[in-house]
């Protein structure tokens, strides 16, 4: 039994370490409400089948001459709960540019990520900022294949807060909603251009907020973009 143990003990400590980055979404977004944006989505991990240390950065950024966007951060450490599932722990660090000075705002992460049944790939999270404001995200996407090389991606995501934070043009309750599909063709598995529509909409007080501002509360976007993994 002593070895049996021993061996288990060695097999952990000899865990093979590597590593992988996925450029989800890196794509042009022809939005009605005016303007087009660069998009980016891209996460990538380091580490063994049970401890990994995450990377994610997604954000947006107006393509004309006076830039205007936000851009988010976030590095976690990874456990494997389940053979589908990781909990996930780490920090947040937002930015938001454009005219007038810029804004930042740090956050704690607990999330949730992992496969659920039927394939859906699951990314949730909890985030407390350092004003003490929580959050939350959920994100589900889910790949559906015509072919090995054609593949259409729908995605759905929703956030909401408990308190306002009108710097950031949240407010407290459900704060979006949002769809998207995006068909894809893998030239190879690491690199895939796409095109795509996706709808987003504020809602509830963040919509207020938004329309304070003379801003649309809802948009939709016909999307150009490649897939990228290494």
């Amino acid at each position: 039994m002593f070895a049996t143990v021993q061996h288990a003990g060695a097999q952990v400590m000899d865990e093979e370490k590597f590593g992988t980055v996925t450029v989800d979404q890196l794509e042009i977004r022809n939005n009605d409400s005016g303007g087009d944006t660069l998009n980016w989505d891209i996460q990538g991990w380091y580490g063994g089948d049970r401890d990994k240390l995450w990377v994610k950065t997604e954000g947006a950024s107006t393509t004309s001459s006076t830039k205007e966007g936000d851009a988010e951060l976030q590095l976690l450490y990874s456990r494997m709960i389940s053979p589908f599932w990781d909990a996930q722990f780490g920090v947040r660090h937002d930015l938001k540019f454009g005219p007038g000075p810029n804004l930042n705002r740090t956050y704690a992460v607990v999330g949730l990520q992992g496969l659920a049944p039927y394939w859906f790939e699951v990314e949730s999270a909890l985030f407390v900022s350092e004003k003490g404001d929580v959050s939350a995200r959920f994100q589900g996407t889910y790949d559906l294949l015509f072919t090995q090389k054609l593949i259409a991606q729908g995605r759905f995501e929703t956030s909401a807060a408990l308190q306002d934070d009108p710097e950031f043009d949240v407010g407290s309750g459900f704060n979006n909603v949002g769809v998207g599909i995006r068909l894809r063709y893998e030239i190879t598995r690491e690199f895939a251009p796409y095109v795509g529509v996706s709808w987003n909409r504020s809602l509830g007080n963040t919509a207020d907020l938004i329309r304070a501002k003379g801003n649309n509360i809802d948009d939709t976007s016909v999307n150009f973009g490649i897939r990228m993994r290494f």
